[in-house]
């Protein structure tokens, strides 16, 4: 079946965060969003069908995950996409990527142990280590000639601090697009086996890869799987997280026990969103399709993109990223300040793109804009950045 990824539906007036909030981000209303990292596009039928089954039984009671449905879809999704074994015993619910990630670095460290992350980062990983009174080790990554990579002198120096006890690693990487590569992978698993750093793996950006590159799961790298865990959700593909739902991978029998009686005890979120877990087992049972539709659309959205700001903006740089919907954008060469480039973007664009240095300090030469869209909406978001640039440029002569 044929997704039609250029249709245009309004998400105004539905409580999203992209359009109907896009004022306590960006301090004005109406702008065009290329925020928040969800999609503009339908799910797939097939999701819609399993939803409205479900919806018409009438009852939404409280709801178990531990079962094989919910974790048979997920090992043989990671068979098909990834050649993965993996093993249902590892699987646990959880409600989302983050509260994941927040969990099990509160279990795995005590206040003021370092997490060692990379940076530019996603936004949310800063904020989850402050709020735990964990300390930020920042791991900048090399940014050389358009492409990004490790700096892996720096990070077995973070890695071996006395203090440092946990790597959140983004694979695929967030802002940047990276894909680590099997090598990579292997470096990083061996650094953190040699200091004792456990890694916690958000791979929620794993499905959409672009032509010539391979997600490699961590587990695929794990020398011993026991010291670390993947948190990844069917969300960011099949834009579903209003659904609610994600899952952990846990080889850890006394880590996975500790998450799931905290989750349940503690936090009292053990009962699962029937929705969104109608949702990943639909996905993951009948939608690969789909996902590889998806990645070719996005994939010709990045190439618009590129090739627009070779013909109109050339002192913009731009990579088509190795995986992602995210549109990484060097502004490094104009004359204008990152406040500046805001002002304008809000005020005479009237369009939303998130500032750089919303991911640290390290990227605050660059501009993250949202393809998930479609064509129709980027091609006028698209004028709208030449529209504040070109403003910015008028107001110096």
């Amino acid at each position: 079946m044929q997704h039609d990824f250029n249709e245009t539906i309004d998400r105004k007036g539905t409580f999203c965060t992209q359009w109907d909030y896009v004022e306590d981000r960006f301090g004005e209303k109406d702008l065009l969003p290329f925020s928040i990292s969800d999609t503009d596009f339908g799910c797939p039928p097939e999701i819609l069908q399993a939803i409205q089954q479900r919806l018409q039984h009438g009852i939404f009671g409280y709801t178990r995950w531990n079962h094989s449905p919910f974790k048979d879809a997920i090992t043989n999704w990671y068979k098909k996409r990834f050649v993965c074994p993996i093993e249902a015993a590892w699987i646990t619910y959880s409600p989302s990527v983050i509260y994941s990630v927040s969990k099990i670095i509160e279990i795995m460290t005590a206040v003021d142990d370092h997490v060692v992350i990379q940076t530019p980062a996603y936004d949310a990983f800063f904020k989850t280590i402050q709020d735990n009174k964990r300390l930020i080790s920042s791991n900048e990554l090399i940014y050389h000639e358009g492409t990004y990579s490790i700096n892996f002198s720096d990070l077995e120096e973070k890695l071996a601090h006395p203090k440092a006890k946990v790597l959140l690693l983004c694979s695929p990487h967030n802002p940047t697009g990276r894909v680590w590569t099997r090598d990579e992978l292997n470096n990083i698993v061996a650094l953190c086996n040699r200091y004792d750093v456990y890694i916690i793996s958000d791979e929620i950006h794993m499905d959409i890869i672009h032509e010539g590159n391979a997600h490699t799961p961590i587990i695929h790298s794990a020398i011993d799987p026991n010291r670390l865990c993947i948190c990844s959700s069917a969300s960011k593909t099949f834009n579903t997280p209003g659904l609610g739902g994600s899952y952990c991978l846990i080889p850890d029998s006394s880590i996975r026990e500790a998450f799931l009686v905290s989750l349940k005890n503690k936090d009292g979120l053990s009962s699962a969103s029937v929705f969104g877990m109608e949702a990943l087992i639909t996905a993951y049972n009948e939608c690969e399709y789909w996902v590889d539709d998806l990645t070719g659309y996005v994939h010709d959205n990045l190439r618009i993109i590129q090739d627009f700001l070779k013909a109109h903006l050339p002192m913009l740089s731009f990579h088509i990223p190795e995986s992602t919907y995210l549109a990484w954008i060097n502004v490094s060469q104009l004359p204008f300040s990152s406040n500046q480039i805001q002002d304008s973007l809000v005020h005479h664009g009237k369009v939303a793109i998130m500032p750089g240095e919303t991911f640290g300090e390290s990227g605050r030469s660059f501009i993250r804009l949202n393809v998930g869209c479609p064509k129709s909406k980027l091609l006028e978001g698209l004028d709208r950045l030449k529209k504040a640039i070109d403003y910015l440029e008028n107001q110096e002569k």
